[in-house]
């Protein structure tokens, strides 16, 4: 047990909303903060004791001074003490589930405030983890993070991705290092039949994106048998598990040649390059090109990266997606699918469906809503932080 009276104290404004935090929610922000010459002067990483504005303690919170997320809690518990048996215990919570999930180790582990670990990220590659530690008080405390990941998992090899956007924000590096092991270059990830090269060294992100695995899944369902056109491609997520589902051809399109690099070497292990092609091109002047040359698929997917990041940025977002829709419909052949996917957390559901749909409607098309989705279940949702429901998914078939 810990000796809470020798840790900072700090104190929301009489303000903020102390009972959403007390339901739950894991962050407060600089506003809601008396930010006195103590709080300030506290070191970014500090575990402090949260009070609300009438001094009764809420929890152990890690601050973060100069962050706009200035306090995230991490336990309820005032006497828990936040070392490496601590993150064995979450981490063992979290690898239960995804044990219990798949059968294969091969999925995200931690999906930061939604597995109670606020700011990390990890994902798995057999015997490989890639983290992210997007917040100052992971960044201190790497060395029981790794030994308590290695420890419950048994991996080899852990790297630290250091890409993450919010670490600046953090005032943290962008340097990303081995932890333990040589972790290798890239890995061949299987996923819904097919096989996915995910590159750790230099890819996006971790590597690989886990979250679209059941969207995936249900799209391929829709590319049985035809041509599939997979826009903003990556790796090739979408086109790759239509064509483990039976898809006669699919075109990966991406502004990326390295990924569409690892999008062909994927299709040339699963024995299937000869059904799939690749063309490197700004999405939207592919989609403008292709409607061009009077192309049409059965099945058509754009997953595009978040064009409303925040709030300031909804509108333009909104419009973007709007736009895409209408540049996609023209190409799916009578009877065919549309898929289209929106990772901002900004756009929620009604308005990114309405997007789509006006998109459609100005296309001259008309669709039926076949299936609605979100992140795999390695993507837990935290139920009092609407950012970590960030992907939606809507799949609607076009009436002939």
């Amino acid at each position: 047990m810990s000796d809470s009276s020798s840790l900072p104290r700090i104190r929301l404004k009489p303000k903020a909303d102390a009972r959403a935090l007390r339901h739950g929610a894991p962050w407060v922000y600089a506003d809601d903060l008396v930010t006195d010459r103590r709080t300030k002067a506290l070191a970014p990483g500090s575990v402090a004791i949260l009070e609300d504005a009438e001094r009764t303690p809420l929890g152990l919170a890690a601050v973060s001074p100069g962050s706009k997320i200035i306090a995230r809690m991490l336990d309820r518990d005032l006497e828990a003490r936040i070392d490496r048996d601590w993150f064995t215990a979450r981490l063992g919570a979290a690898l239960r589930l995804r044990e219990q999930l798949y059968t294969t180790p091969y999925y995200r582990l931690v999906h930061a405030e939604g597995d109670g670990l606020p700011g990390l990220i990890i994902d798995r590659f057999g015997d490989t983890c890639v983290l992210q530690p997007n917040a100052a008080w992971l960044e201190s405390r790497l060395e029981d993070l790794t030994a308590a990941l290695q420890a419950v998992t048994g991996v080899r090899h852990i790297l630290k991705s250091a890409s993450g956007r919010t670490r600046k924000l953090e005032g943290l590096d962008d340097v990303s290092l081995p932890l333990l092991g040589t972790p290798p270059d890239r890995v061949e990830v299987p996923m819904n039949g097919a096989i996915y090269i995910a590159d750790l060294a230099a890819g996006q992100k971790t590597g690989l994106f886990y979250d679209q695995r059941p969207n995936h899944a249900f799209a391929a369902k829709m590319g049985r048998g035809g041509r599939v056109l997979d826009v903003f491609s990556h790796v090739g997520g979408f086109g790759l598990a239509a064509l483990a589902a039976g898809a006669e051809t699919a075109l990966a399109v991406d502004g990326s040649a390295a990924a569409l690099e690892l999008a062909a070497e994927g299709a040339a292990a699963m024995g299937v390059a000869d059904r799939f092609e690749t063309r490197k091109s700004d999405a939207f002047a592919a989609l403008e090109a292709l409607n061009a040359e009077g192309a049409l698929f059965d099945l058509v997917v754009c997953d595009p990266p978040a064009f409303a990041p925040s709030k300031p940025a909804l509108q333009q977002g909104l419009r973007a997606y709007e736009r895409v829709a209408r540049l996609a419909a023209p190409l799916v052949a009578p009877g065919g699918a549309l898929m289209l996917c929106s990772c901002s957390h900004a756009a929620e559901l009604p308005k990114f469906r309405s997007s789509c749909l006006r998109g459609i409607g100005r296309a001259g098309r008309s669709a039926q809503i076949l299936y609605t989705g979100g992140a795999g279940p390695d993507h837990p949702l935290h139920a009092q932080l609407g950012e970590t429901g960030y992907l939606k998914a809507i799949l609607v078939r076009l009436l002939p």
